[in-house]
């Protein structure tokens, strides 16, 4: 046990020195192996600026393990992290997504975000090859159980009355010949907090001692106006790439009691990069300066074409980057965009007062002179029973002919355990130019039993995000496609609130109360009654006086 403590001791010690540099950058000395760290910080419009860490891992020539492959084999990693790769080779991962975000992103304002996958609540699909002895629902039962002990998080709760299979919405990162099944589940009630980033940051080599994650302060990351973990593992032709992300939204005006919109790492996060990571083959903080504005970056740097200030943690330690306005007193919000950032906006509502029905809309407003063609889904709980038939699109309150296509429905599947599985929707839209599609649906509510109730019933059941994702088109048969007119990257809508049928869980409570007052009286009356003595006490002619 001693020998095992001093070989970690001496293999942490002597990892970080087993590098050289080369032009100032750092080329590892491990083989098979690269990681690089990255982080990109954007000004938005109404004074907020996103910041988004990217740690990527890559290991060279690694392939996902055959699941007909009966063998364990041991695989000896120095930058991947252990602990996921055991999961990744026990269940024959071949790609794996998992996010967890807290708020909803504004699209309209802030634009598509560096991380597409922003939907509210925690989202989890994987790819997985198809022949293994076990099934893939076992394999995808076992690997949200791992994934929840890991990261401290309620993904055991994916079960099969939340997991769906909609392959043309989350595709295969890379072509494989064998063949491959979906497992997608989301469950927009998680919130992120920091027991998921304590084991969140155990996955990198540094830990939050040297490079980009020492700036990861919980205090600071859970304090922004929306923020969240992402994990993506994908095969590649390289091999095996593992992309750790963070990325919030810090409001610098309501940390400077909203006067101004400076900012700093030191205001921003509360600490600054003392010290590179030695096992980094490259470490860069990227600065996208504001069009237009006069500011001040310290310290000064190269702007590239792009409006990009680039820092390289190699030569610029301790780094403390900050940016100021000297001719703008205080920050003045404003008016609302004419131009919205994104192509498409979307607002999607439940109407409807009773609680056993209702009516799922859509507006999508294409913002683009051209037509736009995207993918849209719905994965939607057995609390919700959607009649496709009722499905509507209308342009400036009138119906035409082509604008949903392709659709493809599955309804709810009752499971071996009872349960009922969740109905999915896919179907492809077509918005004219400088038009909203305004898509309706009716919906049926369910009516559950009083057991099947969470402890706060009276607050609503949160509805799944809808997901617009872009479509390609294939242009021959090597699999090599072009996308179509549309949007570049998926799309999220906030989640919504179902009030189903409640029955009046304070009615039991007063029942109680009422039974146990009158219980009480009447035994307190007979109690007294049976024991109470009654005796003659007489009285002289001068008590009164």
């Amino acid at each position: 046990m001693h020998r095992t403590k001093i070989s970690v001791l001496l293999s942490f010690l002597v990892l970080p020195a087993a590098c050289k540099f080369t032009n100032g950058v750092a080329e590892p000395s491990i083989s098979g192996e690269l990681y690089n760290e990255d982080l990109l910080m954007r000004p938005l419009h109404d004074g907020r600026v996103v910041a988004t860490f990217t740690f990527t891992t890559v290991l060279l020539g690694a392939t996902p393990r055959d699941p007909r492959d009966s063998e364990r084999s041991a695989h000896h990693h120095s930058l991947f992290p252990l602990t996921l790769g055991q999961i990744l080779h026990e269940y024959s991962i071949t790609d794996l997504h998992l996010t967890m975000n807290s708020g909803k992103w504004n699209y309209d304002h802030w634009g598509l975000p560096d991380d597409p996958n922003v939907g509210t609540g925690a989202e989890l699909w994987a790819w997985m090859a198809d022949g293994a002895a076990s099934t893939i629902d076992e394999r995808w039962t076992g690997l949200r159980n791992a994934l929840a002990g890991h990261f401290c998080a309620s993904l055991g709760s994916l079960d099969a009355q939340r997991t769906s299979s909609p392959v043309a919405a989350f595709p295969l990162s890379f072509p494989h010949s064998t063949p491959h099944a979906l497992r997608y589940a989301n469950l927009p009630s998680e919130h992120v907090c920091t027991e998921n980033l304590t084991p969140f940051v155990k996955l990198l080599p540094c830990k939050t001692r040297a490079g980009l994650a020492t700036l990861l302060t919980p205090q600071r990351i859970f304090d922004a106006d929306w923020h969240g973990l992402s994990v993506h593992v994908q095969s590649t032709q390289k091999g095996v790439e593992l992309k750790l992300g963070v990325q919030a939204v810090f409001d610098p005006v309501r940390l400077s009691g909203g006067t101004r919109r400076d900012w700093s790492f030191r205001m921003l996060f509360d600490r600054v990069i003392d010290a590179s990571c030695p096992v980094a083959s490259s470490g860069m903080v990227r600065i996208k300066a504001p069009n237009g504005q006069l500011h001040i970056l310290s310290p000064a740097t190269v702007v590239d074409e792009s409006s990009i200030a680039v820092y390289n943690l190699t030569a610029h330690i301790p780094l403390d980057v900050s940016i100021s306005w000297p001719h703008e007193y205080s920050f003045q919000y404003s008016p609302p965009l004419r131009n919205l950032l994104t192509p498409l906006s979307i607002k999607r509502t439940l109407y409807g007062s009773s609680q056993t029905h209702g009516l799922l809309s859509l507006a999508l407003t294409n913002n683009e002179y051209y037509d736009m063609t995207v993918g849209y889904f719905e994965n939607l709980p057995a609390l919700v029973t959607l009649w496709a038939h009722t499905m509507t699109g209308k342009v400036n309150g009138t119906g035409r002919d082509g604008l949903i296509s392709d659709i493809s429905y599955h309804p709810h599947q009752l499971l071996t355990n009872g349960q009922r599985s969740p109905s999915t929707l896919q179907a492809t839209l077509t918005i004219p130019a400088k038009s909203t599609l305004r898509l309706s649906m009716e919906v049926s509510k369910a009516f559950l039993k009083y057991t099947e109730h969470p402890p706060d019933a009276m607050r609503g059941w949160d509805l799944l995000p809808a997901v617009f994702f872009p479509l390609h088109l294939s242009v021959n048969s090597t699999h090599e496609t072009r996308p179509i007119m549309g949007i570049s990257a998926r799309m999220y809508t906030p989640t919504l609130l179902i009030d189903l049928p409640t029955p009046d869980f304070s009615m039991p409570y007063n029942v109680i109360i009422l039974s146990c007052t009158l219980i009480t009286l009447i035994f307190g009356s007979v109690f007294n009654l049976l024991i109470r003595r009654w005796v003659i006490v007489p009285l002289e002619d001068n008590a009164f006086g």
